[in-house]
């Protein structure tokens, strides 16, 4: 590898102590490994940078998927000045300190890319100190977050920053970086074949992980020494996931869960939650993977799956392995054994295309607040009619945009509790006509 990018004056002595995965950083975009959307020749940061226009940007993805590292090459290729904090350390000194630095260099004609990792630990007034300085151009802001930024990130500063998501390594890209590190230390891994794949599968997508458990391997060797599976669990520590090594893998096994619950089948959803136990998977992952079940295929079929998955992950929480395992073991039947419905999850999906499509369209002034006389004036709340003073506690009136017209995204299912709604759905719009409402 070439000379490190992050400490080109480091004596060698002193470089070869520092971490593998440190000393692997890419040098170039075009080393950059696992990101190709992103970092290919005809990925988004590429196109940005030979457009000579870079805006500011939020990376979300898993750790170990090379954020920190992108930023930094980023502002090298861009010519810019790289300033880099946490969010976890720092505070409002540390941001006016940052900002008026780069005001300096400004002045002085260069931009500066500051780099801000974990970006949603800052609360909403520190997030907003960022805005003025992403206006006037005295820095580009690039965040890193593992959290969703539609969630964590205030929407006044991702209406000003695109968001480039990062993907987990996948068993390629893992075993590219093996290869780098073999080439580095100028010698094999010390893993038979078995081993080498079990170790790819424990970093679990990410890059750094891969290469620290590679260092550890290196480091317990003995000359000539090769470890096989088992050899390999007692260095580092970690369960091997006993998945078969066909197709049986990490997500193959959680698909066969979801689909066996979704396909009523409590028995093969057992089979596969227990193959999942005994491969050392996380059961909290297990747990949020059946909540998930609970509102995308049951939904309001029948309300009481959510709570019952919820119940189980805390009683998880609360009894740890083996007992609270039990408790997903519940939840997972009763999963299987709910009615089903995916009503509420097809509706979801159509009202977000609808709110791509239509923009940021204003609601019907008659359901508008309206707190001042000029807001009255307007015509806001004019017209509202308050459902509990109406008729069966139903107005029936049009509550979408005006350019929108009244539309359709739930239609229940003529199973469980839904049954119920849809009878309700079905009185509503019979009182509307009724009444010519549109």
């Amino acid at each position: 590898m070439s000379g490190d990018l992050f400490a080109p004056n480091m004596p060698a002595e002193i470089a070869n102590r520092r971490p593998l995965a440190d000393r692997l950083r890419p040098q170039t975009l075009g080393e950059v490994t696992g990101q190709e959307h992103l970092t290919g020749e005809d990925g988004v940061l590429r196109r940005m940078i030979a457009s000579g226009s870079l805006g500011s940007m939020i990376f979300w993805g898993p750790p170990g998927t090379g954020k920190t590292t992108v930023a930094r090459l980023l502002s090298g290729e861009a010519e810019l000045a790289f300033e880099q904090i946490s969010a976890i350390f720092s505070g409002v000194a540390d941001l006016k300190r940052v900002f008026e630095a780069a005001r300096m260099r400004r002045m002085e004609g260069r931009q500066t890319l500051l780099f801000v990792d974990e970006i949603h630990r800052f609360n909403r007034a520190q997030q907003d100190s960022f805005l003025p300085v992403m206006e006037d151009g005295t820095v580009i802001l690039v965040g890193a977050t593992t959290e969703n930024p539609s969630f964590e990130l205030n929407a006044a500063l991702l209406s000003r920053a695109r968001v480039l998501t990062f993907k987990s390594h996948d068993e390629e890209s893992l075993e590219e970086l093996l290869k780098r590190a073999e080439h580095a230390e100028g010698k094999p891994l010390p893993l038979d074949e078995d081993a080498k794949v079990t170790l790819v599968r424990m970093a679990d997508g990410d890059g750094r992980a891969v290469l620290t458990l590679a260092e550890e391997v290196w480091r317990a060797a003995r000359e000539g020494e090769v470890f096989d599976i088992e050899g390999l669990t007692q260095i580092v520590q970690r369960r091997a996931p006993v998945y078969d090594k066909g197709q049986d893998g990490h997500y193959n096994l959680i698909s066969a869960l979801h689909k066996s619950v979704r396909g009523s089948d409590p028995d093969a959803a057992l089979y596969y939650l227990a193959r999942m136990f005994d491969a050392g998977e996380d059961p909290l992952y297990l747990g949020r993977r059946l909540v998930r079940m609970a509102v995308e295929d049951i939904g309001l079929a029948d309300p009481q799956a959510l709570a019952i998955c919820n119940a189980a992950k805390d009683a998880y929480d609360y009894l740890g392995s083996p007992e609270g395992e039990l408790a997903l073991a519940q939840a997972c039947v009763y999963l299987a054994t709910a009615p089903k419905s995916n009503a509420v999850y097809t509706a979801f999906k159509a009202a977000m295309r609808s709110a791509k499509e239509n923009g940021s369209l204003l609601p019907p002034k008659h359901i508008l607040n309206a707190p001042t006389k000029l807001m009255k004036g307007e015509g806001y709340g004019e017209g509202y009619r308050y459902d509990h003073d109406q008729p069966d506690a139903f107005s029936g009136q049009n509550y979408f945009p005006e350019r929108m017209g009244r539309q359709v995204y739930y239609d229940p299912a003529e199973r469980g509790f839904e049954r119920d709604i849809r009878k309700r759905l079905d009185w509503w719009s019979k009182l509307r006509k009724e009444r010519g409402e549109p």
